[in-house]
């Protein structure tokens, strides 16, 4: 028994999908575009946090502690703030962005007391 064609689609849905496809194209690159920002910033954060453990080791032996954020943080490390308070020592990077918008900074800190 031959199978029966499908019946024609109603008139006036010629091209339907194509439409919405270039409807939701938009918003699919918007999304794309937030998940790659939201994982610039995870790098972001945890970059901060490996820079600012680096730096107080560098302090904590009487090493340089920027020259320290400089080689652990590649990315932005040239413009990190660092601050040390005693024996702990904080470094704010800024968060990469993909579209020319400031994201802002992220923070690490870590503690180590100097070695004597």
């Amino acid at each position: 028994m031959p199978l029966a064609a499908a019946p024609p689609p109603p008139a006036g849905t010629a091209g339907q999908a194509s439409v919405e496809l270039v409807a939701l194209l938009p918003l699919l690159a918007l999304l794309l575009l937030g998940l790659v920002q939201a994982g610039l910033f995870g790098h972001a954060a945890w970059s901060a946090s490996t820079a600012a453990r680096a730096a107080a080791r560098a302090a904590a032996v009487g090493a340089d502690p920027a020259r320290a954020v400089r080689a652990a943080a590649p990315v932005g490390g040239r413009r990190a703030r660092i601050e040390r308070d005693g024996d702990t020592v904080r470094v704010r990077l800024p968060v990469p962005a993909v579209l020319p918008v400031r994201m802002g900074t992220v923070e690490g800190a870590a503690h180590l007391e100097a070695q004597r």
